[in-house]
């Protein structure tokens, strides 16, 4: 896509589960950019009240939901990941209404002057939204890694760590669809190092500050 001139430049951020890129978001944050977040969104979009939480109980039942009337979105995950059906089904129910809300954001910091708004999306590839952005970075880490860090944050088992990275685009293809990659396997300090090479070198090919 071909940046507008009158509109901000969008960024995608992806990379598989696990990956770091709220690390890197929080990163880019810091430099002033203009962070959305996808499952701040997907969280917004489930709610009591809105459309997608009721066709979500209508579809999973009230099993999936806490006391207080929530939606428990571990016990959610852990259903999808075992039945490719249901995963397709929460999808249609969730992603239109998380566009709808990142239209809106999006459109909110533009309004407010934005001249670069990072959008991070976990399944930007699987969801069909590259023409969305004009640029394309993926957050990649060695699997490992991935692996270790998805069962600390979680609270997961291995066996669903693993299942959770098989059920998502291989690192690779992701790679080679995007137009950067930041390796976040290595220590956090490293990796904003990483992040502010990458922030200085991307406004420079852009010159939009």
């Amino acid at each position: 896509m071909t940046e507008r001139k009158d509109q901000p430049v969008r960024l995608g951020v992806t990379g598989g589960a696990g990956s770091g890129k709220s690390v890197v978001c929080e990163r880019l944050g810091g430099h002033g950019v203009r962070v959305i977040l996808a499952d701040e969104l997907a969280r917004r979009a489930v709610m009591p009240g809105m459309p997608a939480y009721e066709n979500i109980i209508g579809h999973f039942g009230r099993d999936i939901l806490e006391a207080d009337g929530s939606i428990n979105r571990a016990k959610l995950r852990r259903v999808i990941l075992k039945d490719q059906e249901k995963k397709q089904a929460l999808e249609s129910f969730v992603h239109p209404e998380v566009f709808r809300l990142m239209a809106e954001d999006y459109q909110a910091a533009a309004e407010n002057g934005a001249a670069l708004v990072a959008v991070e999306v976990p399944l930007l590839f699987e969801a069909g939204l590259e023409g969305y952005f004009d640029y394309i970075l993926t957050v990649s880490v060695e699997r490992e890694v991935r692996i270790q860090r998805l069962m600390a944050r979680d609270r997961i088992s291995r066996e669903d760590a693993e299942s959770l990275i098989r059920a998502q685009m291989p690192e690779e293809e992701k790679q080679n669809r995007s137009h950067y990659v930041i390796d976040n396997s290595g220590p956090l300090a490293e990796t904003n190092k990483t992040v502010d090479r990458f922030y200085q070198e991307f406004l420079e090919r852009l010159k939009i500050f």
